[in-house]
């Protein structure tokens, strides 16, 4: 993996993701995020080969290409883990895990994150603010929306990790984004706009100069509402979740043979779905017994 400078102490290792780490200066980082469990053994050796001992793991969210690794390094190197309220609970056991799975079984769940169980050290604090963390002050921004108790954080180098609050450039063309609420997804990446912060360093794989953050941001908006808007146009009568479902994945070409990944769809169009009700471009029916969904205009 390769590990480059952002500015002043923040660096990035380039795995799957984009991994931020804050250099302490004596041998010593502060993880934002710890990646997928398979990229453990090339991750430290990067860690390794740069002479870096992980001292703190200030994790954005608890989804598994973010934490996976949180419990070995605590376990391993003493790094102490900080994570919200919301997203400590959801790393308590198998069931809380069910939670952010949600169409996946509990025994898939067991078979695919069961890394991911582990108990923090410190909880980030409910409000906006400054934060200290293995002797430095980050500053914490809550941007609930793609889970529950997301978090971005800013370094002392005034560089912003948004984590997943905000896809790269380069994901623009996402099918099915996720977000666990579409709807605060929106509301919490506007907070984004007045950081002031040099740089921002999203997850997956994108770095943007804090002038060109706002066009940014107006994408990652625009791109939501037209998904929403497409999965909108799709329903011509009233129709359930599962028949939306698969009319998404037909338009946009979501062919699969893995129930694993086609439950993972329907949990995203799922969201979606729940986003145009709130909206109130949809309302639900019963039939039988069963919900459906039709068009606002056509109740």
């Amino acid at each position: 993996m390769k590990l480059s400078q952002v500015k002043g102490n923040t660096w990035v290792i380039e795995a799957n993701q984009l991994i931020p780490l804050y250099r302490l200066g004596d041998g010593r980082c502060v993880l934002l995020d710890t990646g997928l469990l398979q990229e453990r053994e090339e991750l430290e050796s990067t860690l390794q080969e740069a002479g870096l001992t992980p001292a703190g793991v200030l994790c954005s969210h608890a989804h598994v290409d973010h934490c996976a690794n949180n419990g070995y390094f605590q376990e391993k190197y003493g790094a102490k883990i900080a994570l919200t309220y919301p997203e400590a609970g959801m790393c308590a056991s198998l069931l809380t895990l069910k939670c952010y799975f949600l169409t996946l079984s509990p025994g898939m769940v067991e078979r695919e994150s069961s890394c991911m169980i582990h108990r923090p050290d410190l909880i980030i604090p409910a409000e906006d603010g400054p934060f200290s963390f293995c002797g430095v002050e980050f500053s914490i921004v809550h941007t609930p929306g793609h889970s529950a108790g997301h978090v971005c954080a800013v370094t002392p180098d005034n560089v912003c990790y948004t984590a997943d609050a905000l896809l790269s450039a380069g994901l623009l063309t996402a099918k099915l984004p996720y977000n666990l609420s579409q709807g605060m997804a929106l509301e919490s990446r506007e907070k984004l706009r007045g950081l002031g912060c040099d740089f921002h360093i999203m997850a997956h794989r994108g770095i943007c100069p804090g002038g060109e953050i706002g066009g940014l941001i107006d994408a990652n908006q625009a791109l939501i509402r037209r998904r929403a808007e497409e999965i909108l146009a799709l329903i011509d009568r009233p129709m359930t979740a599962s028949e939306i479902d698969e009319a998404s994945c037909v338009l946009y070409k979501l062919f699969t043979h893995k129930p694993r990944r086609s439950l993972r769809f329907e949990r995203n169009v799922r969201f979606f779905i729940e986003y145009l009700v709130d909206a109130g471009w949809l309302n639900e029916v019963c039939q039988n017994g069963a919900t459906y969904y039709v068009r606002a205009e056509n109740s």
